[in-house]
C-alpha cells in the first residue's frame, strides 16, 4: 500500500478533535464572480448591526455574534466541507455559506466540530446554521427547521477492491459494516442489519481506513466523499485499493439546518440561495469541486 492521501490524513487527525450526512448540483445559467471564502467574507456597510439588519428577508433575524453568521459543521467530508494546509477550511458548503453571509451583510465563521455537535449547535443556538451534507428526516424536523433542499445526496458502499461483497444486497453478509458517527447512513444501517452489525467512527475518513485495515467489512456513505476516499488509496501499482458498488443504498436531500422556530433566519436563508441559483453562482462553486460526468 503506498498511498494514504493528505485527503484521508487530514481529516483523521480532526476527528480527534471531537469538532456530517450525505452530494448534487442544483441548476444555474449565467456564470458570476466566485464569493469570498469563508471567513474572508467582507461585511456590508453598517454589518456591525447585522443582528438587527433584514437585507434578505422581510423580518428582522439575528445571529449568534453581531455582524457574524455561525456555520457549525464537521470539516471531514470533501468536496463539501474540509481543512486546507493552512488550516483553513473549503468545500462547496463552506463557499455556499460564505456566498449567503455576504448576501445577509455577515461575515461567515466556520466552527468544526463533530458531526452530531454540529446539529446540536444549532439546535441549541451556539451556531446560527449547521451545514455539513445534513440530510433532513423526520427525526430531525422535530428538533430543528430546514432550509430549502439545495442538493440532492447519494449513500453509496464502498469495499475492498475483489470483495466477496459485491451488491448491495450482500450487505445483509457482512459481519461489521462501517459508518459515520450520527450519520444517516449509520441509522440506516442499522436498522436494515442491526446495531450489533455496525461500527460508528467519528469521521467517515476514519471508516474508510478501518475498510483498508480489515476491521470492517464495507463502508456507508455519501458519494461524493466515497469517491474522494478511492481515488486517494492505492496500491504500488497505482491500482484502487477500493471500489464503490453500483447501486445506490439511499437518495437524500440536503439542507442547512436552524433552531426550531427561527423563522426570520430561516426566511433570509432561503431567499438568498434562492438569489445565488438564480444568477449561477451556486453552480458555479459546485463545478469548483464536483466534475461533471
Amino acid at each position: 500500500m503506498k498511498k494514504l492521501l493528505a485527503l484521508i490524513m487530514a481529516a483523521a487527525l480532526g476527528a480527534a478533535l471531537l469538532t456530517a450526512c450525505s452530494g448534487g448540483t442544483q441548476p444555474g445559467d449565467a456564470a458570476t464572480p466566485d464569493p469570498a471564502p469563508a471567513g474572508d467574507a467582507t461585511p456590508a456597510p453598517d454589518a456591525a448591526d447585522a443582528g438587527d439588519t433584514e437585507p434578505a428577508g422581510d423580518a428582522a433575524f439575528t445571529t449568534v455574534e453581531p455582524g457574524k453568521l455561525h456555520m457549525s459543521t464537521n470539516a471531514a467530508f470533501p468536496p463539501y466541507e474540509m481543512t486546507t494546509d493552512d488550516g483553513g477550511f473549503e468545500g462547496i458548503d463552506i463557499e455556499v455559506a460564505g456566498a449567503i453571509a455576504e448576501k445577509l451583510g455577515l461575515e461567515l465563521v466556520v466552527d468544526d466540530m463533530g458531526f452530531d455537535a454540529a446539529l446540536t449547535a444549532a439546535q441549541t443556538g451556539q451556531s446560527d446554521i449547521a451545514m455539513a451534507g445534513i440530510t433532513v428526516t423526520e427525526e430531525r424536523l422535530e428538533v430543528m427547521d430546514f432550509s430549502d433542499s439545495y442538493a440532492t445526496g447519494i449513500q453509496v458502499v464502498i469495499v475492498q477492491a475483489g470483495s466477496p461483497i459485491a451488491t448491495v444486497d450482500d450487505l445483509a453478509n457482512a459481519e461489521m459494516i462501517g459508518t459515520q458517527k450520527a450519520t444517516t447512513g449509520s441509522i440506516y444501517c442499522s436498522d436494515d442489519y442491526g446495531a450489533e452489525h455496525v461500527t460508528e467512527f467519528d469521521t467517515g475518513a476514519l471508516a474508510v481506513m478501518a475498510l483498508i485495515n480489515g476491521q470492517v467489512d464495507a463502508v456507508v456513505i455519501d458519494n461524493e466523499p466515497a469517491k474522494a476516499f478511492v481515488a486517494a488509496n492505492l496500491d504500488d501499482d497505482g491500482n484502487p485499493l477500493l471500489t464503490i458498488l453500483d447501486t445506490e443504498y439511499a437518495v437524500e436531500d440536503y439542507a442547512i439546518g436552524v433552531a426550531k422556530g427561527n423563522e426570520a433566519l430561516l426566511d433570509a436563508i432561503n431567499t438568498a440561495m434562492a438569489e445565488l441559483k438564480a444568477d449561477g453562482t451556486f453552480q458555479n462553486i459546485v463545478d469548483q469541486y464536483i466534475t461533471a460526468e
